[in-house]
């Protein structure tokens, strides 16, 4: 692998794992409705909370990227996702629907920043 290419192969599985997590997330739902016990409206608010965080957080996440650059961006996106994740451990001991939503958005988060 030359010098050159290691930037494409990087954005290739950076690519990968924002389509994985966004596919993710709406697989979950079932899951999400049996284990906490929701009803139809808070079972799509599981969907709301993942794609309303890159609305919210789009201007904030340019202005971050403007700020640290592109290549300390991807870290930090990648480190807020990574958070989000961790934020579903407490979330599934708990069963708390709180929890997994602020995950979510969470997650959504370091994926507007990517």
């Amino acid at each position: 692998m030359t010098i050159s290419n290691r930037p494409v192969i990087i954005i290739g599985i950076l690519f990968f794992v924002f389509g994985f997590v966004t596919w993710l997330g709406s697989v979950l739902i079932p899951y999400f409705k049996i284990a906490c016990q929701l009803t139809n409206l808070e079972s799509y608010l599981v969907a709301f909370s993942f794609y309303i965080s890159y609305m919210v957080m789009a201007v904030p996440s340019g202005w971050v990227l403007r700020k640290t650059g592109y290549k300390k961006g991807m870290s930090l996106g990648l480190f807020i996702m990574s958070l989000g994740a961790l934020l579903f451990i407490p979330a599934a001991f708990s069963r708390s629907y709180i929890l997994f939503l602020s995950g979510l958005f969470v997650q959504g988060t370091g994926l507007a920043i990517l």
